[in-house]
Formats: structure tokens, C-alpha cells, sequence
């Protein structure tokens, strides 16, 4: 009798730590699941799309005082490209073929080419592409093509491949933009467009001579530092590259996150990152170059948002959960727009579209 009570005694304490361990998974996926139910995706198509499904850049409408100057519901190729990278990565075919279709009614020009920006009707009056927005569309399209076997997203990338290799470049260099009216190109490369992920899929694909990847992975692997900060571009013209004054934390992670797309980890940067959120509790919007002091009293949700990706990539899931958990305090703070990044009644639609995607990357991290 008194084995038969130690058994079931036995029994009972089994079962009770299954239960409990059951609800512990429960409870993490639960709250997994909670990371990833931002409203942001909600907010984005019910507030930031114009009437003809072009993703407006601003809340509120405002007019544009010069063609090259982004203002109120234009659209920009860049923010066309986010979505579709978000989508891909959701698997969300309905969605990415939505956004397919407006890149061929809106977006290409029939030289084609990708329009960089455009008004709130769909109508364009600028001649120019921006590289860094080709390469995230381009590699968009592959991963699509990839991803569902559809043909017509290889030949559209192969297209604009095309159009950047014969008219984008300059002494052998992809170059900022063209300007397709003018036939004039920049002389510069932004090193935030030396898209290593993308290009890595162009020549996967057969889209570009494999000596050229090589040519942007040695661009990145010499580029010098100050000793935390990447220097801002390279003139083509005269192979030197270039440093701003005051750093945008924004083109330094995009940067960063290129070098460790090639396994290059942005080591001093990362450093300086983490000092600065341990010391401060947060990671400003602009630095300067010299002294290392913010140059901006605001963050940028943005900002928050790169830097997970870049946590991501260097495998420190840790400091990218940290990131999130600052990044998300600045999303609902204007109860009338529900999952968006909104102050004093506006936005910009990187603010929401970076973080969807960081949240998205997260939510998957964290799943595995």
C-alpha cells in the first residue's frame, strides 16, 4: 500500500511538472506572439496608402517647395521597396503581388528605370532613379522569384539590372543616380547603397559579372574608419572617400548592416551603440563625427529599428530584444493612430515601415 501511495504521489509530481511546463511554453509563445501582433502593418495601410495604393511618405499632405524635396502624400521607390522586402519575408504573396503591380503602373518609366519619387496621383516629375531603392526592389523581386517561382519577378529584376548597368554607372562604379533626361550621372556612391545582399542575389541570379560583386565586397572591407564612425560615400572620380561633420546614425547602421551581410562585423560601431544605449538608455538620431556627442536632442524609431536588424545579423539576439523593447515606447503615443510611430500628429513612413520589418526579423528570431 505504501509503495502503491509513493507511485502515485510520483505520478502526480510528473504530471504537475508537465502542466507546468506546458504553460511556460505557452506563456513565451504567448508573449512571442505578442511581439509580433504590432498594429503597425494596420496603421500603415489604413493611414499611410494613397488612393491609388502608393505608400504616402508623410501623415499629413503638404505641397513640395522643389522636385527633389520629399513632402506631405508623395510616394517614394524607397518606401515601395521596404514593404515589398516586409512582405517576402512575411510570405505574403497576395500582398507582394499587389505591390509588384504598382512598381509596373507607377514606378517604371519606359526606359526602365525606377522613378525615385512621385506625387500622391501616380504622376512623376523627376527624371532620376535612387541606386539604394533599385537594389532593395531588385533584391525583393529575387527573393520573390525564389521564393514562388514566378517568372515575371526575375525579368523585372533583370530589367532594371539592365537599365543600371548601361546607364548607372561611372568609371566602372555603380553611382547615386542618373539623371535619364540630362543623360548625367553622379559622381558619387553612397556607401549605404553598396547593397551586399542584393548584389550577392544579382550575381546568384546571373544578372551581373561576378568580378563586380567582388569589386562593392573590396569597397566595404577597405573602407576606412575614424575609429567608430564608416565615412559617408566614395567619389568614383577620384577613389576618396568622404566623411560628414555630423553622422546620421540611420546611413551608419544601413552601412553596418551591409559589412555584416559579408560576414565583416561592425565591431566599433557596435561598441560605441552599446555604450551609448548602457550609459544613456538610448541611441540618438545624429552624432558628431569629432567629439562623439549627440548632435540632436531626439531618437528615431528608425534608428531602433536598423540596429535590431544589425543585432540580428551578428547573432545577438540579447541586445536586439533590448532595442525592441526601447524602440516600442515610441509606437501609440497618439491613441488616434493605433500602431503608429506618430508625434504631434504626423510621421514618416520609415519610422513605421523600418520597424515592421525589425519586428518582423525579431519575431522570427525569437520563434526559433
Amino acid at each position: 500500500m505504501v509503495f502503491l501511495n509513493r507511485n502515485r504521489t510520483f505520478m502526480i509530481l510528473v504530471i504537475l511538472l508537465i502542466i507546468v511546463g506546458i504553460t511556460i511554453m505557452m506563456v513565451r509563445k504567448d508573449k512571442s506572439m505578442q511581439r509580433a501582433s504590432s498594429h503597425t502593418q494596420e496603421f500603415i495601410e489604413q493611414h499611410m496608402v494613397n488612393p491609388n495604393g502608393t505608400i504616402a511618405t508623410y501623415l499629413k499632405d503638404a505641397a513640395s517647395d522643389h522636385p527633389d524635396i520629399v513632402a506631405g502624400r508623395e510616394s517614394l521607390s524607397e518606401s515601395l521597396g521596404i514593404w515589398m522586402q516586409y512582405t517576402v519575408l512575411q510570405q505574403d504573396h497576395e500582398r507582394f503581388d499587389q505591390s509588384y503591380q504598382l512598381l509596373q503602373k507607377w514606378f517604371i518609366a519606359p526606359q526602365k528605370y525606377i522613378t525615385w519619387k512621385l506625387s500622391s496621383d501616380g504622376t512623376s516629375h523627376v527624371n532620376t532613379n535612387a541606386l539604394g531603392d533599385d537594389f532593395r526592389i531588385i533584391g525583393a523581386l529575387l527573393k520573390a522569384y525564389e521564393q514562388w517561382n514566378q517568372e515575371e519577378y526575375r525579368t523585372t529584376a533583370q530589367e532594371i539590372s539592365a537599365t543600371l548597368l548601361k546607364s548607372v554607372q561611372k568609371n566602372g562604379y555603380f553611382v547615386d543616380y542618373h539623371d535619364f533626361a540630362r543623360d548625367d550621372s553622379s559622381n558619387l556612391l553612397s556607401l549605404v547603397y553598396v547593397d551586399i545582399e542584393t548584389l550577392q542575389s544579382m550575381q546568384g541570379q546571373h544578372l551581373m559579372d561576378p568580378s563586380l560583386l567582388q569589386k562593392y565586397m573590396d569597397l566595404l572591407r577597405d573602407m576606412p574608419d575614424d575609429g567608430v564612425f564608416y565615412p559617408k560615400a566614395y567619389d568614383v572620380t577620384t577613389h576618396q572617400y568622404s566623411y560628414d561633420d555630423n553622422v546620421n546614425m540611420i546611413d551608419q547602421l544601413i552601412v553596418a548592416n551591409h559589412c555584416a551581410e559579408m560576414d565583416l562585423k561592425p565591431e566599433k560601431l557596435i561598441a560605441f551603440l552599446k555604450n551609448e544605449f548602457k550609459s544613456n538608455h538610448r541611441i540618438m538620431g545624429s552624432y558628431n563625427r569629432v567629439d562623439r556627442s549627440a548632435a540632436v536632442d531626439y531618437e528615431s524609431p528608425s534608428v531602433y529599428a536598423l540596429a535590431i536588424l544589425l543585432a540580428l545579423k551578428v547573432d545577438d539576439l540579447t541586445w536586439a530584444n533590448q532595442l525592441y523593447d526601447r524602440m516600442i515606447t515610441f509606437r501609440d503615443q497618439d491613441v488616434s493612430y493605433r500602431g503608429g510611430y506618430v508625434f504631434d500628429q504626423n510621421t514618416h513612413v520609415f519610422d513605421n515601415l523600418f520597424p515592421l520589418l525589425a519586428e518582423a526579423e525579431l519575431h522570427q528570431a525569437n520563434a526559433r
